[in-house]
């Protein structure tokens, strides 16, 4: 499938890396404060013990009472940080390899696999460090109760590097982030950009740049539901090893997590958590895709 996008041809240089790269920072800070209550809730339910909560709704309501609403933005501070830097990653990534594939072609139209071939180059480089960002934030989001064994997201750092090193501690789980960032974001860039496609189709006279902003948001909501709904699964396992024990640790690896939950829960398992993070796709994915969008625009 062939893909035009009916625009001028991509540039190089630069000062369109740098744009790229802005623009996938506003792009993340509005997936942030849009996304992390919805995540906070999401993390709880993944990793807390089985019978800990009945549902969603549950978890809201023992967080608000227990830690008021600024509960739902524990741990912030490195997802603001790190997700600003992690979103950098992944568009101008994919910006560059839409421009590496339209050199290589000079200027014929991308296909839906060259796009998700960009989408999962980004995803595997994001990867790197998403791991250690989201291992950092997860620690932080799961802390309860009065005595906690981090002070913030340096304190934590330190603590995971002390207690297990580099590889497995401040990377432990890095292969299912490797996987479903590599798989989860070419799926997400691939849909975003055949809806592009399907709209610039529809109205002709239309180049990218005439796309409204509604429109955006809601293409990047549902490139969100596509991502979500194909690397779910892979998510929890992430969450399982991140929130293990650092002192005595229950798994070894993705296979364990795989084998436990299964055990325990079965294939219903693998989706704990699933409610919030859908409802959490829309409104996070098409802030993400409309303000790099609009950024760019304003960018020239």
């Amino acid at each position: 499938m062939t893909i035009e996008l009916e625009e001028p041809p991509l540039t190089s240089d630069n000062k369109q890396v740098v744009k790229d790269l802005f623009g996938g920072t506003m792009g993340g800070i509005a997936q942030v404060l849009v996304g992390q209550p919805f995540d906070t809730v999401k993390v709880r339910l993944q990793s807390a013990p089985e019978g800990t909560y009945s549902g969603s709704m549950d978890v809201i309501k023992k967080l608000i009472k227990n830690e008021g609403f600024a509960g739902f933005y524990k741990g912030t501070l490195t997802p603001l940080v790190g997700v600003g830097a992690c979103v950098s990653v992944q568009f101008s990534v994919n910006e560059f390899m839409k421009r590496h594939f339209d050199r290589k072609y000079n200027g014929a139209p991308l296909t839906l696999g060259e796009f998700f071939q960009c989408g999962a180059i980004a995803g595997f480089a994001n990867g790197f460090l998403a791991s250690p960002i989201e291992h950092i934030r997860i620690r932080l989001q799961t802390q309860t109760g009065e005595t906690k064994l981090f002070n913030g997201p340096i304190d934590c750092a330190k603590k995971l590097y002390k207690s297990n090193g580099f590889t497995h501690g401040i990377y432990r789980g890095l292969t299912p982030t490797l996987i479903r960032e590599s798989i989860g974001l070419g799926i997400y860039f691939a849909t975003y950009e055949a809806l592009i496609s399907r709209e610039l189709k529809k109205n002709k006279d239309w180049i990218r740049s005439d796309i409204p902003g509604w429109k955006l948001c809601m293409f990047g909501g549902l490139s969100g539901y596509t991502l979500w709904i194909a690397i779910y699964p892979i998510d929890v396992i992430k969450s399982k090893l991140q929130t293990d024990s650092l002192t005595k640790p229950n798994y070894r690896g993705s296979i364990d997590v795989f084998r436990d939950v299964f055990a325990k829960s079965g294939i219903k398992g693998f989706y704990k958590g699933f409610l919030p993070t859908i409802l959490r796709a829309a409104p996070a994915n098409g802030a993400t895709f409309a303000v790099f969008e609009l950024t760019m625009r304003l960018l020239g």
